[in-house]
């Protein structure tokens, strides 16, 4: 349990879950080339709309961890408060984002979900109106690199709040 203290009063918080299971530590191979992965998708992606899209996904697969660690490095990037908290009603709080974050949080929101099968021909367009092929390229690949990320974060139930921006670049 975690008890925090101000001037007037003490809550106590639940306690932390523990992780279900150190991944990383048994398949470091599969952690390694993750990582290699993530290098090469940030290599072509613009650093602070690559946080907003992390941070949505994680969002969307309820990736405590990922949420955490995004929205730190998206602030530590420079990135607004209010922008990441206006995240999870982007499509309500449109007059927050460019015509080009809007484009990418919804080709994110589509590749994440896949509940149809397939990203619908409308969302395509419209991110490829904004992106060239390479950067469009780029962001399906971090798209999924992240959702990857959440999948491993949600299974292996790892703990939020212990990030430190910068900590595993």
């Amino acid at each position: 349990m975690t008890t925090h203290t101000d001037e007037t009063t003490t809550t106590e918080y639940a306690p932390e879950r523990p992780a279900r299971l150190q991944w990383a530590q048994h398949a470091p191979e599969v952690y390694k080339a993750m990582v290699r992965l993530e290098k090469a998708v940030r290599q072509g992606i613009d650093p602070k709309l690559y946080e907003l899209v992390k941070i949505r996904a994680s969002q969307i697969n309820h990736c405590a961890f990922c949420i955490d660690m995004h929205t730190k490095d998206a602030l530590a990037a420079g990135e607004s408060v209010e922008r990441i908290i206006q995240l999870a009603a982007w499509d309500e709080s449109r007059h927050f984002y460019t015509e080009r974050e809007l484009a990418a949080l919804e080709l994110t929101e589509a590749v994440t979900v896949l509940t149809d099968g397939f990203v619908p021909d409308e969302v395509y367009e419209k991110a490829a109106q904004h992106f060239e092929e390479a950067e469009l390229a780029q962001l399906i690949a971090g798209i999924a690199a992240i959702n990857a990320w959440n999948r491993f974060g949600v299974t292996a139930r790892m703990a939020p709040g212990h990030y430190q921006p910068g900590q595993y670049r």
